[in-house]
């Protein structure tokens, strides 16, 4: 189908911006936390708090969101895009609210290292050990340590399913859940057909992936599941999915064919379509009716999850 007009309406007013490739990190990095004044009110919940944990390489920085009504909460671990170089806790605050509101769940955003500063395997690293410390740690939190899913958008997708993966391989925490929101979950190299279709003219492009990607890793994450979990030979034993893509998206065609891997490793799993989208579209939540569509499909889908 045609591009959604609401979500055209928001290409056109940044269509005069440089492209992400064309600028420097910290350049990009600052366009990006501006995106944060722009975005819709998210759902009311209760409270937010700080926490700072030991990280495999220093102090890392949690941000927990906590639902009405009392606890233990079912939780969820929540991994920030963009590229594993851009983007921050506060510019995935809404995506976190909303997820914290709708579901019922204490939602733990997690500050990981981003490249180049830190590349891979930086990132997945912190990831993990904050999923752990949050199994460890839940009585503390008023988290329930027998419901944990693991989410995240773009590249913290990519961090979700490489989370779930090093869980099941190297000692637990069990997982209940992964939501994989427009995932990566191959590296550039795959050359995808949604990358040839939809290389630019939707936000993002084919060359800031491929920025993204010199960014945060050599060229042996190619054959790394812990870079590119399509690969992995097994994805057996994996917690159930929600894999949701966009059709104006680089980023589909990897995101169907992680879910139909899953499905064919009889992993639960549902793959959710959303045309007419393009990628990041569930930053628009409350302002883009489709997104709001997604972001409810997406929370009934760990309540249900959560209910097993």
């Amino acid at each position: 189908m045609p591009i959604d007009p609401q979500i055209q309406a928001i290409l056109d007013k940044s269509a005069h911006l440089p492209a992400t490739h064309t600028l420097s990190v910290a350049d990009a990095r600052a366009r990006y936390e501006a995106l944060v004044k722009v975005l819709p009110p998210a759902a009311p919940i209760a409270g937010v708090a700080e926490r700072t944990i030991p990280g495999p390489g220093g102090p890392l920085k949690l941000r927990l969101y906590t639902p009405p009504g009392p606890g233990p909460y079912p939780v969820i671990v929540f991994f920030h895009g963009s590229g594993f170089v851009l983007c921050s806790l506060d510019t995935h605050d809404g995506i976190c609210r909303n997820l914290c509101g709708g579901v019922g769940a204490l939602v733990v955003s997690v500050d990981y290292r981003l490249a180049p500063e830190h590349r891979f395997p930086a990132a997945p690293d912190d990831c993990l050990a904050a999923t752990r410390w949050v199994a460890a740690h839940a009585a503390e939190i008023g988290a329930d340590p027998t419901h944990i899913a693991v989410a995240g958008d773009s590249a913290g997708a990519n961090l979700a399913a490489v989370t779930a993966l090093r869980t099941r391989d190297e000692g637990g925490p069990k997982l209940a859940g992964q939501l994989l929101i427009y995932p990566v979950t191959a590296h550039i190299s795959a050359d995808m057909p949604s990358y040839a279709e939809h290389a630019e003219g939707y936000g993002l492009t084919r060359a800031t992936m491929e920025w993204c990607w010199h960014h945060y890793a050599d060229a042996t994450a190619a054959t790394n599941p812990h870079a590119a979990p399509l690969i992995a030979p097994d994805l057996s034993r994996l917690p159930p999915a929600l894999v949701q893509v966009a059709e104006y998206d680089p980023l589909r065609d990897e995101g169907v064919r992680y879910a139909e891997r899953l499905l064919e490793a009889h992993v639960p799993v549902e793959l959710s379509r959303w045309d007419g989208m393009n990628h990041g579209f569930l930053f628009w939540v409350n302002h883009v009716d489709a997104a709001t569509e997604a972001m409810r499909e997406a929370c009934a889908w760990l309540r249900r999850v959560f209910a097993r």
